[in-house]
């Protein structure tokens, strides 16, 4: 019942409505096909089962719980299908009122039509084909009134009209069942699709208890673009029929088609969906970034004061995190005191470097003119003469005494976002 939660359901919506999915209708919508809970469908549902009932095509079942498993344990003991036998099928009024003086509970059984032939025309994989000798009279009602899935689901199908039924490949033992209650009960077929499960990276089945990522809400949280991961989930098991996977919403909706559905489990690859939400974040506005990155920014006790200097930071960082919650450490450069990687200090250990750094910082506090990338390449150009630093070597300690880094943002962009007077600090605090 905990899953069950208005919470939890909540949740649904919210994450649904992110990702850019909609829905006509629904417990939040409402509409013609409502109520949309089964526990509010209850009384819908016994009147179905009543149906078959009157048509003989279900049975009380007094068989207990105990009784069943040690049926099950005995016919796999002889290698036989473990499947209802069918002992309350023929049961007689007599033996029916024993049962139910002693206080027994019936549940309803489907009674299992013999020597059928039920084929499931899938629209992914193809026919495929059961035995109705193998399935045994199923329950259909627990003794305690509550309809079991199977049939709910049945009935909810057809009273709202579902004509397609797409859902993973665990089903797939489901439909058989399903059709017999449609058959029994006059419906027609609606078409049936069963997409393959999704893998995790461990090439084990994708779970929320045995993989650390597995519901919308924690990519949300770590900073995923809902484009990109809506672009990623429509990828999983499907080919796109140009081979172009950088896709929107309206592209997927128009494309999509279930004969490019894979039948083989798609893998939840964490690399390509990091690779697709860096291209989400890059194509995206520095404006957009910066305000969505503010929570990222404030737990990493990044602050700031300047809204327009703060897009002009995340802009010269944008192409580097994978998602929003890297972006800190990217930008982190233009915040507060330098912090020098390994890397860096070890540079900046050679003499001939601090010898190229000092020589930049004089140059640059004699420099009256605007400090544009014209500016920064003269200046280099005067140290070089100085120094007779060249290339790498010339331009590697400017950069680690202005970052603390050996990789990052275009020297001209650092400066920008730094301007003069503290990358003036910077350069002479080395």
């Amino acid at each position: 019942m905990a899953r069950s939660e208005k919470r939890y359901e909540e949740i649904i919506y919210e994450e649904m409505r992110w990702l850019g999915l909609n829905w006509d209708e629904g417990p939040d919508i409402s509409g013609p096909f409502a109520p949309y809970r089964q526990t509010e469908r209850l009384g819908l549902y016994q009147q179905y089962a009543d149906s078959l009932v009157k048509a003989d095509k279900c049975y009380p079942c007094y068989c207990t719980e105990e009784e069943l498993a040690e049926a099950r344990n005995t016919a796999m003991a002889k290698g036989e299908n473990p499947v209802y036998k069918g002992h309350c099928r023929e049961l007689s009024a007599e033996a029916r009122i024993q049962f139910d003086a002693v206080g027994r509970t019936p549940s309803l059984r489907f009674r299992v039509p013999r020597g059928e032939k039920i084929v499931i025309d899938d629209l992914i994989r193809g026919p495929i084909e059961f035995d109705s000798d193998n399935i045994g009279d199923f329950i259909i009602v627990r003794s305690n009134g509550v309809p079991i899935y199977n049939f709910a689901v049945v009935i909810d199908d057809v009273t709202m009209e579902i004509t397609h039924i797409i859902r993973g490949d665990e089903h797939i033992s489901n439909t058989p069942v399903q059709i017999l209650l449609y058959r029994a009960l006059g419906f027609p077929l609606p078409k049936f699709a069963h997409a393959s499960i999704i893998l995790g990276e461990d090439r084990a089945k994708l779970s929320k208890r045995k993989h650390t990522d597995a519901f919308v809400g924690q990519f949300r949280e770590k900073g995923y673009l809902p484009e990109a991961l809506f672009n990623f989930l429509a990828l999983l098991g499907w080919a796109p029929p140009d081979g172009e996977e950088i896709r929107d919403r309206d592209s997927v909706i128009r494309d999509f088609s279930l004969d490019r559905v894979a039948k083989s489990p798609a893998v939840f690859s964490t690399e390509k969906l990091n690779w697709l939400n860096a291209h989400y974040i890059k194509a995206s506005t520095p404006e957009r970034i910066a305000e969505l990155s503010l929570p990222f920014l404030a737990a990493a006790g990044l602050k700031w004061t300047d809204r327009e200097w703060l897009n002009k930071c995340v802009k010269a960082v944008q192409e580097y995190p994978h998602y929003l919650a890297e972006l800190p450490k990217h930008i982190s450069i233009f915040f507060g005191d330098v912090k020098y990687d390994e890397d860096a200090r070890d540079l900046l250990s050679v003499e001939e470097a601090k010898v190229v750094v000092r020589a930049y910082a004089e140059f640059l506090a004699a420099h009256t003119e605007a400090l544009g990338p014209d500016g920064i390449k003269s200046i280099f150009k005067q140290v070089g003469q100085r120094t007779g630093a060249k290339g790498k070597a010339l331009f590697m300690p400017v950069r680690v005494a202005l970052t603390g880094r050996t990789h990052g943002p275009e020297l001209p962009i650092i400066f920008d976002c730094l301007g003069k007077d503290v990358a003036l600090l910077r350069l002479q605090s080395v």
